[in-house]
């Protein structure tokens, strides 16, 4: 085995991969096809894609459970092979549902954590009062975390994920928010808000395109196992285009007469996007130019280009193939941690 790959302390990248590859089954199927990414010290970073582009095992690789089969990746300073136990003591990976113990209180949760990772029991108590205050649970402590929302059992698990961690660490959030309701979304999206601005670096997958708008500094697009497009929400929507005036025509003789300038085009409502700045000048010159005589557009609207815009752009409209689901076991998995299960490694 190589000697662990340190940390430096001058690295602005808290998370980095590269050429990482993963390939499942016989005839064996590539999940991942050669991943870079580099996610910045105190920084939201999505991995935004479908299902089975590949980002579940993309985080599993990162948090060491399973090992890819070629490629380099470094979290926190050290390597995810060579180190593999540093890794897991600077980092907090919570999956797609709550691993607390629902007969226990919040405050039970949190302590029995803290005395698993070696600490007393007066500092467990301390610990635990901690988190439950930084977390908005003190009122609800006592109670058992089966009368618990979906939001306040995310924000429990995620309090437990920095029990014993170092702050302010490094998160991993693979689809957190499956299955709340707005509500409980919403209250998720506050915690992750704060952790960041306290400095801990997360790594967030999601298939919901406004979750990745909201809360990322940095997203990366994953299609079918590698990096479709990268960068800000702004820069992802600008490589699509700008505003859109969309038009609602009369006919369909005036549907094709200006379809040749479209960018979006539905022939079924007769409805075509024409490019604009979106300033009121520019739009009522469109309007002026396009039906001087008011008599082809029936309605119109402007459209903001969306992260959904970028998705459908960016992405391939083909099915995914037949490659096995993340959540599956794989032959490399360094732990029988499932993926779907959040862990406090």
């Amino acid at each position: 085995m190589t000697d662990p790959i340190r940390p430096s302390g001058d690295s602005a990248a808290t998370i980095e991969a590269h050429g990482l590859t993963k390939s499942y089954g016989k005839p064996a199927v590539r999940v991942l096809d050669g991943i870079d990414l580099q996610v910045g010290r105190g920084t939201v970073f999505a991995l935004l894609g479908p299902n089975g582009a590949g980002k579940t095992t993309t985080v599993r690789i990162l948090a060491t459970l399973t090992e890819a089969d070629s490629g380099t990746a470094r979290v926190a300073g050290y390597d995810v092979v060579a180190d593999r136990s540093a890794v897991r003591r600077s980092i907090s990976l919570t999956g797609q549902f709550a691993a607390v113990d629902e007969t226990q209180t919040g405050e039970e949760n949190l302590r029995m954590m803290a005395r698993l990772t070696g600490q007393s029991r007066a500092a467990a108590r301390r610990r635990a009062a901690e988190l439950l205050e930084r977390f908005g649970l003190t009122v609800a402590a006592r109670r058992p975390v089966r009368t618990y929302s979906g939001g306040m059992r995310r924000r429990l698990d995620l309090a437990a994920g920095l029990v014993g961690s170092p702050e302010p660490g490094v998160f991993f959030l693979d689809e957190p928010t499956t299955g709340l309701d707005p509500r409980s979304r919403q209250e998720l999206w506050e915690a992750v808000r704060e952790l960041a601005a306290r400095g801990a670096t997360v790594l967030l997958t999601t298939q919901y395109l406004e979750e990745a708008d909201r809360l990322a500094d940095r997203i990366a697009l994953l299609d079918r196992g590698r990096i479709a497009a990268e960068g800000t929400a702004a820069d992802l929507k600008s490589r699509v285009g700008g505003d859109r005036l969309d038009l609602v025509l009369t006919s369909r003789d005036a549907y094709l007469k200006l379809a040749g300038r479209a960018v979006h085009h539905s022939p079924g409502t007769l409805t075509l996007g024409i490019p604009t700045d979106g300033s009121a000048a520019q739009v009522r010159a469109l309007l002026d130019e396009i039906d001087p005589d008011g008599r082809e557009i029936e309605r119109f609207s402007l459209h903001r280009v969306t992260l959904d815009d970028v998705f459908l752009a960016l992405t391939s409209n083909a099915p995914m193939s037949n490659a096995p689901t993340p959540n599956a076991p794989t032959p490399n998995a360094t732990t029988p941690t499932p993926p779907e299960a959040s862990a406090h490694v």
